[in-house]
């Protein structure tokens, strides 16, 4: 944690140099002490330490210096930082000053010079004001600082890639938080540059890409090596798990996903089912562990960072990225997962980070505080996001086309949403229309058997709807079924053009492809469990195939 400032101006340099020790030596521990000479240079600091997130506790001031008095300085600093104590020092000519200092700007304190000893005439008086000043202290959010719209489909990726990627940040409501407007004119922005983020270390960066701001947060988008023995893609639970498995096993292994690590399970809030963990655990729990787990063992891990196609050349395959960049390895796995699919309805689509999310729940929860929200899905994802919205939210309806959820969802959270007050189950409902202005206001719902239609009040909309594999880049001949999930195994036996494309002696290992050394992992496979362990288990499988597979080769 940053420590709060005393900030110490004295153009005397001996002055300056006795004050700055005595308060070293008392105070040094709980506080940053800065001393200058230059109330010009003082002037100039004060903003950079408000773009750092930094705070002043207390001013310390000479009245008499050359540049202007030190209540001069002290109404300066008062407008950059009004919570801090200010304090003079004075010559025993300067009293007059001093008093009228008090109204002008409502000086705490004037200490005469000599201040010795410290213990009786300086320490005191900085101990009561300190005190005081700690009393009503609140530490800034040390971190990134996200400033932009509420109901802003950018603010909203921003949001999501940040919170994919673990990164804490403080999101800022510009038109409901004061601090976001103060950042903004601190450092010369308009709200027509925003969503911006404000770094650490104070720069800000205004409307920035996924890209550009995770090249700027130390995310890795560019490959190290020239060849690798396993290129994973996807680093959902499929991905991790092949990951961790491939590093300790001593294969030079690289991970490569397009947002963030995690997938689906890493937006869950709680997994309670996961082998090990009796009282569950959050999808960003389990994705921090395994990410930190797979580069102990040497995993490259590169995101954001977008691959567009794979070409087999003899015994190597060529990985393309969206940036022009091209990664060489021995072996792949496919761990792309799926994504949810959309509702097919316009009225919605114009309100897409505006109150309707895809997923989405851990991330935007806490904007509909109190409000009414509505979730689409009768699966563990929706039954999870429901849960998670139910702490902030009013009332949380799920929407689902079936009777009920019994036979979609895992009975544990059936008997978790029953037992929740504020949670009603709408079964044999869908949503027809979305309305709202600039923002998701109303649904209309209609019942699927009297196909009666109502309108409701809703803040947001959450949905949590079917899945569609990530597989619409892959352009090479790989076997998928009708949905677009990839075939592997003995299954590919099944499809009228595997003899085709499959041109090797022995039959396709069980995760493997039709193309030689490309394996399939996780939800994006046909067949596929579409639960978190399973996603775990077939990623190791896959790294003992991908074994046998470079042992041939």
């Amino acid at each position: 944690m940053k420590l709060p400032i005393i900030f110490a101006i004295d153009d005397d340099p001996q002055v300056l140099q006795a004050i700055q020790q005595d308060l070293r030596k008392k105070y040094r521990k709980q506080y940053r002490i800065i001393a200058t000479s230059s109330v010009q240079e003082a002037i100039d600091s004060l903003p950079e330490f408000k773009k750092k997130g930094e705070e002043v506790a207390l001013f310390l001031s000479d009245q008499r210096m050359p540049e202007m008095t030190g209540v001069e300085f002290l109404m300066q600093a008062r407008k950059i930082f009004p919570n801090a104590k200010r304090t003079l020092l004075t010559a025993y000519s300067d009293t007059d000053a001093a008093v009228r200092a008090i109204n002008e700007v409502q000086l705490d304190y004037y200490i005469a010079k000599p201040w010795d000893p410290p213990e009786e005439k300086l320490y005191p008086v900085l101990d009561d004001l300190l005190d005081d000043w700690q009393s009503d202290y609140r530490p800034a959010f040390e971190g990134l600082k996200l400033i932009g719209y509420q109901f802003s489909s950018q603010s909203h990726e921003l949001k999501d890639f940040l919170a994919g990627n673990l990164f804490p940040y403080q999101w800022l409501d510009i038109e409901n938080d004061a601090q976001a407007q103060e950042l903004l004119d601190l450092h010369g922005k308009t709200r027509n540059d925003l969503p911006a983020v404000v770094l650490e270390e104070g720069a800000i960066m205004t409307r920035p890409t996924i890209a550009e701001l995770g090249e700027k947060l130390g995310l890795q988008p560019k490959a190290t090596q020239s060849l690798y023995d396993l290129a994973i893609i996807g680093a959902g639970p499929a991905g991790l798990a092949a990951a961790v498995y491939g590093g300790s096993e001593g294969l030079k292994t690289i991970l490569i996903d397009k947002r963030a690590p995690g997938g689906q399970a890493g937006t869950s809030s709680r997994i309670e089912n996961y082998l090990g963990f009796p009282n569950g655990l959050s999808g960003a729990d389990l994705t921090r562990r395994a990410i930190t787990q797979a580069q102990r063992f040497g995993v490259e891990f590169l995101a954001p960072q977008e691959v567009i196609s794979i070409k087999p050349q003899g015994l190597y395959k060529h990985i393309s990225m969206a940036d022009g960049s091209e990664v060489v390895a021995r072996a792949i796995v496919l761990s792309t997962g799926v994504a949810y699919h959309k509702l097919e309805n316009e009225s919605l689509d114009k309100f897409t980070g505006a109150g309707v999310y895809y997923g989405a729940a851990t991330t935007e929860a806490y904007a509909f505080r109190g409000k009414p929200v509505y979730v689409v899905g009768g699966g563990n994802s929706a039954g999870q996001g429901a849960m998670y919205l139910s702490r902030t939210a009013s009332e949380v309806f799920i929407c689902v086309r079936r009777p009920d959820l019994s036979e979609t969802m895992s009975q544990y959270l059936i008997d978790q949403i029953g037992r929740t007050p504020n949670i009603t189950v709408l079964g044999c409902t869908e949503i027809v229309e979305g309305l709202g202005n600039e923002q998701l206001e109303c649904l209309i719902l209609e019942n699927m058997d009297s196909h009666a239609r109502r309108k409701v009040q809703a803040a947001g909309l959450f949905i949590f709807i079917g899945t569609k594999p990530f597989t619409d880049w892959i352009e090479m001949d790989i076997i998928k079924d009708a949905k677009g999930f990839i075939a592997t195994g003995r299954d590919l036996g099944r499809y009228a053009d595997f003899k085709q494309v499959w041109k090797h002696d022995r039959e396709p290992y069980l995760l493997e492809t039709c193309s030689a050394g490309i394996f399939a992992a996780g939800d994006v496979r046909a067949g596929a469990m579409n639960r978190v362990a399973s996603a775990v288990g077939e990623g190791a499988m896959a790294v003992s195939f991908v074994h046998k597979y470079l042992a041939e080769n």
